[in-house]
């Protein structure tokens, strides 16, 4: 790597994604960086090699997409995973037997199920609460409290958490805090400078952006926490192909450009769903209507292309989704294309019926996952699909 390709701390977001970390490469002068497809690098002699040794334990490829998410999230030390699910794995490995942790009650289901169905089993207990209420966080804690993780704003009711505020209470009491950043990516969102201690990504969704991968990332400032997350990254192994690196780093480069399109077209369709009587409520932090808008305003940088809608019951969900045309019924989100997602039957299918309603997930909810093609194309789509629900 290039001098240049590590000076970019001056420039805009548009041009870190771009260039950060990605200076020409030192010995063919290619503009794109390479894949690294290799497993082992040769030693010089034993006990010395040139920076890498086996591709586990780093990669260039990957170093470059470290330190390229790094830069966007304003951070010192990026990792990368092989999945998001890989990327909170490892943090909940720097916790131990006994140690107890606060999370966002409405958090992604896969979350859930690894904190509830996996970690609880090596003696890690959770409280889950909601987040966007201070008082509750602090009215959890106790004197084994070491992490508050937080997803904001939450999939997919989309409630958001005052970052600094929580970082205030994490620091006080030599906690960690951990914040899901994938639904705002770090163009909209940079939790670390608001005082988290740890960003996470799925870096399948926003970051990459084309479904064709899957990978997960994770970015913090403090260096002993860095060294011990890059312990566990080698000691676990949950890291990504080359080739996936290689992928991730491509589509970074259109972050910018992405983010502003899901997000005009997104509330675009709030506003439009806001005015169709066969929609109950709309959830999207853009919306004056929205309990978090004004949080939203102070800690974004905009409100996203994630929404969703109650639509009152199964079946009126269930035919919605049959009448739709360009928006396309799957999971994940953060793609070009739109997707919708029915989350009691799909994401969030592992999340007790008790629970989601506390939080208001219901059998009529509908996730959105807007994309980036012709917003008249989409609003055409979703007014005919209500017409004919």
């Amino acid at each position: 790597m290039s001098d240049k390709s590590h000076n970019q701390n001056g420039f805009k977001f548009a041009t870190k994604a771009i260039h950060a970390a990605q200076g020409p490469e030192e010995i063919t002068g290619a503009v794109t960086y390479p894949i690294f497809q290799t497993s082992t690098f040769a030693y010089l002699e034993p006990g010395k090699h040139k920076g890498y040794d086996y591709s586990r334990t780093a990669n260039p490829t990957r170093k470059v997409l470290e330190e390229n998410l790094a830069a966007l999230e304003n951070g010192k030390f990026g990792f990368a995973f092989a999945s998001g699910m890989a990327a909170i794995t490892t943090l909940m490995l720097l916790l131990k037997k006994g140690d107890h942790v606060i999370s966002t009650h409405n958090l992604y289901g896969g979350t859930y199920r690894l904190f509830e169905n996996v970690m609880k089993k090596f003696g890690l207990d959770f409280t889950f609460v909601d987040t966007s209420e201070i008082g509750n966080v602090t009215g959890a804690l106790r004197d084994s409290t070491k992490m508050i993780f937080v997803e904001t704003p939450t999939n997919p009711m989309l409630n958001l958490t005052d970052i600094k505020a929580i970082s205030e209470i994490s620091k006080k009491q030599n906690i960690m805090h951990v914040v899901d950043n994938t639904f705002m990516s770090p163009y909209f969102q940079r939790p670390l400078e608001l005082g988290a201690d740890i960003t996470l990504h799925s870096t399948t969704k926003y970051l990459n952006g084309h479904a064709d991968v899957i990978g997960g990332a994770a970015v913090v400032n403090d260096e002993n926490l860095a060294e011990r997350i890059g312990f566990l990254q080698n000691a676990a192994g949950g890291v990504p192909s080359p080739f996936d690196c290689w992928l991730i780093l491509r589509s970074v480069k259109t972050l910018a450009v992405r983010m502003r399109q899901h997000e005009e077209n997104a509330l675009a369709i709030a506003n439009f769903l806001e005015n169709r009587k066969e929609v109950e409520k709309v959830y999207y932090p853009g919306l004056p209507a929205h309990p978090h808008y004004e949080l939203a305003k102070k800690q974004m940088s905009g409100f996203g292309g994630m929404l969703s809608a109650e639509l009152g019951a199964f079946e009126k969900a269930k035919k919605f989704a049959a009448n739709l045309r360009v928006f396309i019924l799957a999971e994940s989100l953060g793609g070009v294309e739109s997707l919708l997602c029915h989350p009691v039957s799909m994401t969030h299918a592992v999340v007790p019926k008790d629970e989601r309603l506390e939080f208001g997930m219901t059998d009529g909810l509908v996730r959105f996952s807007v994309g980036i093609e012709d917003i008249d194309d989409l609003l055409e789509d979703i007014g005919q699909a209500l017409d004919n629900m």
